[in-house]
């Protein structure tokens, strides 16, 4: 990031940047190794362990909607801190769970948590962060999220290869410490929302037609970015033959990003249409998911990984930086949690179905079978969201002034 647009960001801004990187650093420590340790050490099936993923993942983004909509009523720092230690809560209950319930109650807790602390701090993101950096933070933030990944593989990789116990418990215990962090260290951020009801704050985000197609394009964003989290793992372990490889093409897929975000993010400054290049990066993602089918060695996974990694570069600055745009400014955090419905539903698809259809091209040798799909997902949202910015531009409207005052 520019020392001169570091030096306009603000400090409770600089602070919701560390603690989405602590979070980001639990997050990713544990959630990779979990579908490891459900599969290997626990014995279930591909598809049961990508059930508990759902569940975790649509409890959380099923709920953001309504997260949302409270943060903007009732402000965002209260929102933030009870989530991160609901979450603490649902992850440090992973090293405890003896029997299949105990797992699914851990998953709803840690997807709870996360439905009140995600739009919250995505709208405080978005209202602290001067109009004229916002894309850049947007982008370093992935750059800090993705260290944070690096981080998480070598201290996954390590406690898992001990006991999951101790991965379990260290996750808890970080966004234990962020709610700390947060609770007497960030500012009130006062709530914006002092002229609708809940239920008004709601109906107002259903009836914006534009916002919901857009939100319902991203479901096929979101069914590729899941993948990260359960078929390309144990795909680099079937054929490596090894977990150490999991977090070194994990790893190395976020030292790409590390690398080139900001640069990639520069390219395009200049590029007018958002939604475009969502769509661009989202085919992108798809075609490096493809090229697993031809995957036969560590080089070719990491090959395959960093055209991933671009598409994710391309797509995700734009992708956090239009939800605003769409929003009037004392509904963001409704609006971010409406979103949150396209990694509910996407997401829950991505580890279920994207889980079965791997088991599927096992069953019947035709490995091809999940990232051809992949492929055709992301020609689907590229085309669709090129669609929708061809009628925004016939509409007269410009995405760049798309936010009401």
């Amino acid at each position: 990031m520019k020392r001169e647009m570091w030096r306009e960001t603000p400090f409770s801004v600089k602070l919701l940047l560390a603690t989405s990187f602590m979070m980001n650093l639990g997050f990713y420590a544990l959630i990779p190794y979990l579908t490891l340790y459900l599969t290997g050490s626990i014995g279930w099936t591909l598809a049961m362990a990508g059930l508990v993923l759902s569940v975790r993942q649509f409890s959380q983004q099923g709920f953001a909607f309504m997260g949302g909509v409270i943060a903007d009523a009732f402000g965002y720092k209260g929102a933030m801190v009870l989530g991160m230690a609901v979450r603490a809560v649902g992850f440090a209950l992973f090293a405890f769970c003896t029997e299949t319930w105990h797992f699914f109650i851990a998953a709803i807790l840690s997807g709870l948590g996360g439905a009140l602390f995600d739009p919250a701090g995505s709208a405080a993101f978005a209202i602290l962060t001067p109009d004229s950096i916002r894309k850049e933070v947007f982008a370093f933030r992935n750059v800090l999220g993705n260290i944070a990944v690096v981080g998480s593989q070598i201290v996954g990789t390590a406690l898992s290869a001990v006991d999951f116990t101790y991965l379990s418990l260290f996750a808890g215990a970080v966004f234990a410490l962020n709610a700390v962090v947060s609770f007497f260290f960030l500012a009130p951020i006062s709530a914006t929302n002092t002229r609708h009801s809940i239920w008004e704050s709601m109906f107002t985000v259903i009836r914006d037609k534009r916002f919901v197609r857009f939100t319902l394009i991203l479901m096929g964003y979101y069914y590729l970015n899941m993948q990260v989290f359960l078929t390309i793992p144990l795909l680099v372990e079937h054929v490596t033959h090894s977990k150490t490889s999991v977090g070194i093409v994990l790893s190395a897929m976020s030292l790409f990003v590390i690398l080139f975000q900001m640069k990639v993010t520069q390219w395009l400054e200049g590029y007018p249409h958002r939604l475009t290049l969502i769509g661009i990066g989202t085919l992108v993602m798809g075609a490096g998911l493809f090229l697993f089918t031809f995957a036969d060695s560590l080089w070719m996974l990491l090959i395959d990984v960093f055209l991933f990694a671009l598409g994710t570069m391309i797509a995700v600055p734009n992708l956090v930086d239009v939800v605003p745009r769409f929003a009037p400014k004392d509904l963001v955090g409704a609006y971010y949690g409406f979103n949150g419905y396209s990694i509910a539903i996407g997401g829950s698809l991505g580890q279920i179905a994207g889980g079965w259809v791997y088991d599927v091209g096992l069953r019947l040798e035709a490995t091809w079978l999940p990232w051809t799909i992949c492929l055709v997902v992301g020609l689907l949202v590229a085309w669709m969201l090129h669609l929708m910015e061809r009628d925004t531009y016939k509409l007269g409207n410009d995405l760049t002034k798309i936010a009401q005052p």
